[in-house]
């Protein structure tokens, strides 16, 4: 073989071989190139997945009824041993539910005047201080105290009874210890959520206000109610709540009055309405609103939650329900997501020569008869049957 064609066969063999590397090359180049993109691809959608659940936020408020306290109640808690009131005893069998809420709130029907003022039944109530302290050993965040009962023991009661909700750490809305107070917008942070609330009553049962103290309670006036949801609206809240103390005592209807006055606060802004007074359940309902742009918004009610605590004669006076309102804001929109209830009856042990109140959670007591665990007779049973069904016929949710 000749030094020439010696000479050409290296260089086409060295050819292959640099056409051989540029190839591997240019193959780990493409096979790296793509899996950098598909790693980011994979990136950019678990980050864009993380960023749309950071908008998603779903929240409860749990809404209580009347807090009543009759002689009957007062003098079951009372320990003559240590001359001291406990009422814990008588959520026992629900506290569960109170406590489980991202926000429970509750409506007051009584003062807490002090000891020294005397302790009172109907027509003028005035509890002792434990029963505060057992609603927040149950949970309850917010207590409202617009009522017709806000001034039976005067404003010194109403005053003293502001203080005594300060001092168990429960926070309250309605009436007012200054012009400054009723002013402020009652705002509270749920998850990121900004709830704003407003409470009104109808009146006082006939008790003057006094002339020189007149910011003490908000007593319902349109006018000034649309004036304060404006004021509240300029906060930029993501949902309003309007508590009314309102209707017609006993009747498990909403009178024409609440269904216009819900008309006027869901058309200027409130998104849900918790209703109080009666002293029994009125009916729930899920409303479509068209707003005064043409919009249209989704808004909750309920006419009348009924008693939590008391110890009236009448059935419909003993059933109530713990209403669980789930919330969702999503995108900066709020929407409901689900609403439910529990049940409740207030349970009077006649037999028994103390604790003889408890409020019970209906489905449950019913559940541990028919299991054989149960610790009520038949006649018991059959009773809480017939409450269970009236109490769902009431607040079926309507749309």
């Amino acid at each position: 073989m000749n030094r020439k064609h010696k000479s050409n066969k290296y260089f086409s063999i060295l050819v292959i071989i640099l056409i051989v590397i540029i190839a591997s090359v240019a193959i780990i180049y493409f096979i790296r190139n793509k899996n950098q993109k598909n790693d980011k691809e994979i990136t950019t959608t678990i980050e864009e997945t993380s960023h749309e659940e950071e908008k998603e936020t779903i929240f409860t408020i749990t809404a209580l009824g009347d807090i009543l306290c009759h002689n009957t109640q007062y003098m079951d808690a009372y320990n003559s041993s240590t001359k001291t009131y406990d009422f814990s005893y008588v959520f026992d069998d629900i506290k569960d539910y109170t406590q489980a809420g991202d926000l429970t709130i509750a409506n007051l029907e009584t003062s807490f005047a002090g000891e020294e003022r005397g302790y009172s039944n109907y027509p003028t109530f005035n509890s002792p201080d434990a029963l505060a302290y057992a609603m927040k050993g149950i949970g309850v965040d917010i207590i409202t105290t617009a009522g017709n009962h806000a001034l039976d023991m005067g404003y010194t009661g109403l005053e003293r009874t502001i203080d005594v909700l300060d001092n168990a750490g429960i926070e309250h809305l309605g009436t007012y210890k200054s012009q400054e107070e009723k002013d402020s917008v009652f705002i509270k942070d749920v998850k990121g959520v900004k709830i704003a609330f407003i409470d009104y009553t109808y009146g006082t049962n006939g008790i003057p206000v006094p002339k020189d103290k007149e910011y003490c309670i908000n007593i319902t006036n349109k006018d000034a109610i649309i004036a304060n949801i404006e004021a509240v609206k300029s906060e930029n809240p993501d949902l309003i709540v309007a508590c009314m103390h309102w209707g017609t005592e006993y009747n498990t209807s909403a009178n024409d009055e609440q269904k216009e006055l819900s008309d006027i606060l869901f058309e200027n802004g409130v998104d849900v309405i918790l209703g109080n007074h009666p002293h029994c359940l009125e009916p729930m309902e899920i409303r479509n609103v068209t707003m005064p742009d043409g919009s249209e918004k989704q808004c909750f009610v309920i006419y009348a939650l009924g008693n939590f605590t008391a110890d009236q004669r009448d059935d419909i006076t003993k059933n109530s329900i713990i209403l669980n309102l789930t919330m969702k804001k999503s995108n900066e929109k709020i929407s409901i997501d689900n609403v439910n209830y529990i049940p409740i009856h207030m349970y009077k042990n006649t037999a028994a020569t103390s604790k003889k109140f408890k409020v019970l959670d209906i489905q449950n007591t019913l559940k541990l008869y028919e299991s054989g665990a149960g610790n009520i007779n038949k006649s018991t049973y059959e009773y809480l049957k017939k409450q269970l069904d009236s109490i769902n016929s009431i607040v079926s949710i309507k749309n």
